[in-house]
């Protein structure tokens, strides 16, 4: 399907946004901006998991992008599940329509290809290849953008995303290891381009001056109960989580640091809520950050971040803030490489308070060198995102005039 001359692109964005998931609002936001001024003429909506929010903060018409309200409920009874799945088979019909009204689809940023965190195929991998099936069957030309991906070892949840994958016309990576994932599941990934997140588009809020005093410290927290594959242990890694970080904030509070609990998800108020009630200290408060911005804003005014979350780990190296990251996925450990922290990983299925202690004061020691480092690295990540929009042109607006032709595209 192809707009004819004169008549407006009919853009669509899909994916998990407007579901309380700060990051996935964060990449829609940054993919509007760059459609808001190069592509105003643009028509654009959304078949996503929260239309309310969508439609309320964006501005643009959504679609829920499941029949069934109850789609991410645990069903028991047998009339649920027989909703859940005559709402599977309700869903091919509702999403080839919503393609069909556009000329492009566009998946902006997430991690719509792994499985780093707890997932069913049946959920949004299924979704994701509705959408991608469609779109080849009916002419839309369908882009995932900035996606991150991991290698899925099970079986029915691999093969949708790489069909799904195959049957996107555009693919970019968020970093080498996803596109290297996708090349082991056996999609070819030759003319796939790796860029930053697309979160790294986002305006930047200017980071305060350390005073040469310690103060403030972000605490990005998670309701983190391990991966796909940790689903016979997850009540043991969260409590070990948990402990960990308690004790971390203790030792902090013990030392007269102020800290900052920041959320990127709802249901990490669950760990505030934890960590408020074992550390009764005024110096423990939490923020209720609604958007990335928030969560900037939160860390550019911080000495020090510590984060689990993907995007707070952005967030942080965005504003040029040093960060020690809990890592619960190869693509956090890459991140960090990537903006030249590595050194400061730490496990988030195995924290050790006195081990992270000891990577949070190594850390501070190298602050001013290494918020030097993050201003280079931010600069670049910067220049690589005018590629990546140049070359989503390229493909997805093929009659428009561009201005300078991509390195490459897929």
């Amino acid at each position: 399907m192809t707009s004819t001359e004169g008549t407006p692109p009919r853009v669509g964005v899909f994916g998990l946004l407007g579901s309380g998931n700060l990051g996935n609002d964060g990449s829609l936001e940054a993919l509007l901006g760059h459609l808001r001024a190069e592509h105003p003429e643009a028509v654009v909506d959304a078949l996503c998991g929260g239309p309310e929010a969508v439609t309320a903060r964006f501005g643009i018409p959504a679609t829920r992008l499941h029949w069934n309200r109850a789609e991410y409920r645990t069903a028991s009874r047998v009339g649920a599940i027989a909703a859940k799945g005559f709402g599977k088979l309700v869903d091919v019909f509702r999403t080839a329509a919503w393609v069909r009204r556009h000329d492009v689809v566009i998946v902006p940023g997430m991690g719509v290809l792994e499985a780093t965190l707890p997932l069913r195929p049946w959920g949004f991998p299924y979704s994701l290849f509705l959408l991608c099936a469609s779109g080849r069957l009916l002419g839309t030309r369908v882009a995932l953008v900035s996606v991150g991906a991991a290698e899925i070892g099970n079986r029915p949840t691999r093969a949708l995303v790489r069909w799904s994958a195959r049957l996107a016309v555009y693919r970019s990576y968020r970093d080498a290891q996803s596109r290297d994932a996708m090349r082991a599941m056996g999609v070819d990934t030759a003319r796939d381009e790796v860029y930053p997140d697309l979160a790294f588009a986002l305006p930047t809020p200017t980071a305060h001056a350390p005073s040469g005093t310690p103060g403030p410290v972000c605490l990005g927290v998670m309701d983190f109960h391990g991966g796909n594959d940790d689903r016979a242990r997850a009540e043991e890694i969260h409590r070990r989580y948990l402990d960990g970080t308690i004790r971390f904030v203790r030792t902090l509070v013990e030392e007269g640091r102020p800290v900052r609990l920041l959320t990127g998800d709802q249901c990490d108020l669950s760990v505030v809520a934890a960590i408020l009630d074992a550390v009764d200290s005024p110096l423990v408060t939490a923020a209720e950050p609604a958007s990335l911005a928030d969560l900037m804003n939160e860390m550019a005014a911080a000495d020090t971040v510590v984060a689990v979350r993907y995007h707070n780990l952005i967030c942080a190296l965005k504003t040029g803030t040093p960060v020690l990251a809990l890592c619960y996925a190869a693509k956090s450990d890459a991140l960090m490489d990537r903006m030249g922290l590595g050194a400061y990983c730490h496990p988030a299925r195995e924290v050790d308070a006195d081990r992270l202690l000891e990577q949070f004061r190594a850390l501070e020691k190298r602050s001013a060198e290494l918020r030097r480092i993050l201003a280079e690295r931010n600069l670049d990540a910067a220049r690589r995102l005018d590629d990546q929009f140049a070359a989503l042109t390229t493909v997805l607006f093929p009659a428009k005039d561009h201005a300078h032709a991509p390195r490459k595209v897929s």
